[in-house]
């Protein structure tokens, strides 16, 4: 279970950074930073551990109560599908991780960040593998990001249904690459992605390509099958 040490040992204004949506196929990446200006009441500190371990209800309880506590600075921040794919996924993150601590309503003197690297806070930071497990002010940080990207996720679904970003937040399943082969690809889609990039080729192939495939392509019952 996370617990308030680091926090605690370095005596000043601590922030917990952390970030949701570095995976999937679809949507933003999304960062939050959680600065606790008093130590962290015992029955929130409880229920405060990496996003992913908890249920949704637990994880919702968590979040409002975040909300709730006057003494919990909170900054959300995103990097956009075209940023990711102008950059890359871990630049993108730690962009989204960047603009959430300049958010904060005050700045921190250290930030803890989830992980092995950090970008430039403008501040000390110290990265903690493992970190939403390890610091409450991560963990908080973990559960605002995926309860504010799940709910975005949610936003989108409803003018882009079939796709189940309800469900999958935009994650990979089954159903997710299926409705990529069937519906197509999005506006919201990482074209760069492996997956993504695969199906929309397969989709709308190069004349070049298709004249190439169609020469090369056996005729017998062991054919290759496209990827959709």
């Amino acid at each position: 279970m996370p617990d308030y040490s680091r926090e605690r040992a370095h005596g000043g204004r601590v922030a917990g950074v952390d970030e949701v949506g570095r995976g999937p196929l679809a949507g933003p990446v999304v960062a939050a930073a959680v600065m606790f200006m008093h130590d962290v009441p015992d029955d929130l500190a409880s229920r405060l551990d990496d996003s992913k371990k908890l249920r949704p209800a637990a994880r919702l309880r968590a979040f409002a109560e975040l909300q709730a506590l006057p003494s919990a600075l909170i900054g959300v921040a995103a990097a956009s599908v075209a940023e990711i794919e102008r950059h890359n996924i871990l630049r993108a993150a730690h962009i989204a991780m960047q603009r959430a601590v300049a958010r904060l309503p005050q700045v921190p003197d250290l930030v803890l960040v989830d992980g092995n690297a950090a970008p430039d806070f403008g501040c000390v930071a110290q990265c903690v593998v493992g970190g939403d497990s390890k610091s409450l002010s991560i963990a908080a940080a973990s559960i605002v990001a995926k309860v504010i990207r799940d709910r975005l996720m949610e936003r989108l679904s409803v003018r882009w249904p079939g796709y189940g970003w309800e469900r999958n937040a935009g994650y990979g399943t089954a159903a997710h690459r299926m409705a990529l082969c069937t519906d197509g690809i999005t506006p919201h889609h990482r074209a760069a992605f492996g997956t993504v990039r695969t199906i929309a080729r397969s989709l709308n192939p190069s004349p070049t390509r298709s004249r190439a495939r169609s020469a090369a392509r056996p005729t017998t019952k062991n054919a290759e099958q496209p990827s959709c």
